[in-house]
């Protein structure tokens, strides 16, 4: 029998003292590893941050929930009863339903191997921050909000007098708040997404200058290596549009 949301959350919350108030905040993949920590107490917990707010740190603690499914030799081809894989891709955007459905698993798998040891859930996180993560809320649950509260799609039957609010109605303040929330959240995302694209940007930068300096090196000698120049060949391949126009000079310091 499927336990319900808010059992979870309350079972979730006192076994690794967080405060969690939504489903959807185990999708940064923490409290996942936390669990399976609690029935193992070998997981690379400094590894896993229990802070995350970037979907690129949620893949992160996912990777080490991966490697603990292998190590343990886990069964995680299916888990749930319509016999699918888990959806890595869903969970860390923080769906709803999907991280429903993957912690009632947690719960079970947790019921059928937790031991009864005591679990010092803060001590094996060493006292690191686990305030309860924010979620972005799908846009068009906003867009949904604000339509009812500005009252677009009307009901059947009857026309909306022109004379529109009634005197003292707090339905424009409500929309403004409304819409004022979405933007929040939007800005929020936006700049999620830019410190992800900064993240991996600044990594490929370090393997380009890594590859460029060890070509030097051996065409100081002589030499030559074919793994680096098709390194080399990825790092620098454009795409249909995206091309340097021929005859315009490049500015030294854009290289993305």
């Amino acid at each position: 029998m499927a336990v319900s949301r808010s059992d979870l959350l309350a079972w979730l919350n006192e076994l690794l003292q967080l405060n969690y108030t939504k489903i959807e905040q185990c999708g940064t993949g923490g409290a996942y590893c936390q669990i399976l920590d609690s029935i193992y107490g070998d997981l690379p917990m400094a590894r896993v941050k229990m802070n995350a707010k970037h979907e690129y740190e949620f893949v992160a603690n996912f990777k080490v929930m991966q490697n603990v499914f292998k190590a343990k030799k886990i069964d995680k081809a299916c888990f749930s009863s319509r016999q699918r894989p888990i959806p890595i891709e869903k969970l860390v955007k923080c769906k709803m339903q999907d991280n429903l459905e993957f912690l009632q698993w947690m719960k079970r798998f947790w019921d059928s191997n937790y031991g009864g040891q005591g679990y010092d859930a803060v001590g094996r996180r060493r006292g690191a921050p686990a305030e309860p993560p924010a979620t972005i809320a799908p846009l068009s649950t906003g867009a949904r909000s604000a339509s009812a509260v500005l009252g677009v799609g009307g009901r059947s039957g009857g026309k909306t007098p022109i004379s529109g609010h009634r005197a003292g109605s707090t339905q424009p303040n409500e929309a403004m708040q409304a819409l004022q929330a979405q933007l929040r959240e939007m800005s929020t995302h936006m700049e999620g997404l830019e410190k992800e694209r900064d993240f991996y940007f600044a990594k490929l930068r370090d393997i380009e200058i890594l590859v460029q300096q060890q070509t030097e090196t051996l065409e100081s000698q002589g030499k030559e290596d074919d793994n680096l120049k098709e390194i080399q060949k990825i790092l620098y391949s454009t795409e249909d549009g995206f091309e340097v126009p021929d005859n315009v000079p490049v500015d030294e310091e854009e290289t993305f």
